[in-house]
């Protein structure tokens, strides 16, 4: 593409991303066109004091600050499981079955709400269902490994939300059992590690 070409392109986008924002702003009139207005929820609330200091400013901090905490425990115990040839079921690990990736969505969600965009929010449902297909997935290989005990650790055990103390689960999650005497068949494929044990798969 020519140097002209570019700036034609350019200039095209300029306009273009103008445009919408200018629609943007007659359509939603309270939004300031300030670096504070960047904050659209406090905006939406008529916040009038410092952007950085609103309750979901704060909330933010803390939703991420939690997900970055989780993620650390949960691959340090990860890092104990993959040494012992053991099940993660301690630690984060006890609450629920997937903590990493409750601490990914936790710093999503904290960044939505400091700093939220349409793409943004587009996007986050998006990953969110990523992310339980590739729970699942990892799921069925960790039930053909450990069987059993992957059963009952299941059963007690949900998947994303913790459960209040008193409530117990009696279903376990369904997936491919091994039997009395069958061996262990792990799985491994080089260059990943598996969220539930810690080892490469």
């Amino acid at each position: 593409m020519s140097g002209a070409s570019s700036v034609v392109g350019c200039r095209h986008s300029f306009r273009w991303c103008l445009s919408k924002g200018y629609w943007l702003g007659s359509q939603f009139p309270l939004l300031k066109d300030t670096h504070a207005g960047g904050h659209l929820w406090n905006d939406l609330t008529n916040w009038s004091g410092d952007p950085h200091l609103s309750p979901f400013h704060l909330a933010g901090y803390v939703a991420i600050g939690t997900g970055f905490w989780l993620i650390a425990a949960a691959w340090k115990r990860l890092h104990e499981a993959a040494q012992h040839d053991e099940l993660a079921t301690t630690g984060p690990y006890a609450w629920v079955r997937h903590p990493q990736y409750d601490g990914f969505l936790l710093i999503m969600i904290g960044f939505l709400l400091q700093w939220p965009t349409i793409p943004t929010l587009i996007m986050f449902p998006v990953l969110v269902y990523m992310y339980v297909r590739l729970a699942r997935s990892e799921e069925r290989e960790v039930a053909k490994e450990f069987g059993e005990q992957w059963d009952a650790y299941a059963a007690r055990t949900p998947a994303f939300l913790p459960r209040h103390r008193g409530v117990r689960s009696t279903t376990p999650r369904p997936g491919p059992h091994v039997t009395s005497g069958q061996q262990r068949q792990p799985s491994r494929t080089a260059g990943s590690h598996h969220s539930l044990t810690g080892r490469s798969r």
